[in-house]
């Protein structure tokens, strides 16, 4: 049985005093959600004082990018033993605001992916198609090499996928349940035919979720939780998505 996962996105939002604020008002909200694993990944500046903060609440920290070199002349980089040693047990990787704006190859991020695992983290390892890719009927063949490609060699067992329409982020549009189920249920088979044990790899959703639309997205069999920006932001909204059902 494949356990949900919600997590959180913040992107480059938060100070460490704002972080500390929202961990006050969110962990009591969120006391006793045992059967959903909770993720938070704040900016590298807040990783320290959210470890500290997490510690016994059950809500696990991860990083939103990781470089692949160990350590190095690698001017504004963070190492995967740098974010394991501020408490970090997860990364997100691949996500499309650091392929669009960063120009991170399919290459690059098999790197990162397996540095992070070999580094002892587990991989949010996020996919997803742009607009034009999606109207030109391109969807299944964007994820299918993004998830080829990246994940090449990597260890299944510790990755979780995000597939992430890249017209749905931070947009307001979200994919509907079916069609979301639609891409989710191509990359179960993907990962399958790529020697993952398929059912039992995580698949979520990330993609203007909001409160108002997680439950709907949650009773598609093939999507296990959500990746979570702009709604993740407030600590309410976010308790009420980790708490959907």
């Amino acid at each position: 049985m494949r356990k949900p996962v919600i997590a959180a996105n913040w992107k480059m939002f938060k100070t460490t005093a704002e972080t500390s604020q929202f961990l006050e008002v969110f962990l009591p909200l969120v006391k006793g959600c045992h059967d959903v694993e909770i993720l938070l990944a704040p900016p590298f500046t807040s990783l320290a004082v959210a470890s500290e903060m997490l510690k016994v609440s059950g809500v696990r920290l991860c990083a939103q990018d990781a470089f692949y070199e160990k350590e190095g002349a690698f001017t504004g980089e963070i190492s995967v033993n740098m974010i394991v040693d501020c408490g970090c047990s997860h990364v997100i990787l691949g996500h499309s605001e650091r392929r669009q704006y960063f120009k991170e190859t399919d290459e690059i991020l098999n790197k990162k992916v397996r540095a992070a695992i070999g580094g002892g983290l587990e991989v949010i390892f996020c996919v997803g198609e742009t607009l034009e890719e999606r109207e030109t009927g391109k969807t299944f063949d964007i994820v299918g090499r993004e998830l080829e490609i990246g994940l090449q060699g990597a260890d299944y067992s510790k990755i979780t996928i995000a597939y992430e329409p890249v017209w749905a982020i931070g947009t307001g549009k979200t994919a509907t349940p079916g069609q979301s189920q639609e891409v989710h249920s191509f990359i179960r088979k993907k990962i399958g035919e790529l020697g993952a044990v398929s059912k039992e790899t995580g698949i979520i959703y990330g993609g203007s979720v909001k409160p108002a639309n997680i439950k709907s997205l949650m009773e598609e069999k093939d999507i296990d939780g959500a990746l979570v920006g702009g709604a993740s932001l407030d600590p309410v909204s976010f308790s009420q998505i980790v708490k959907y059902n």
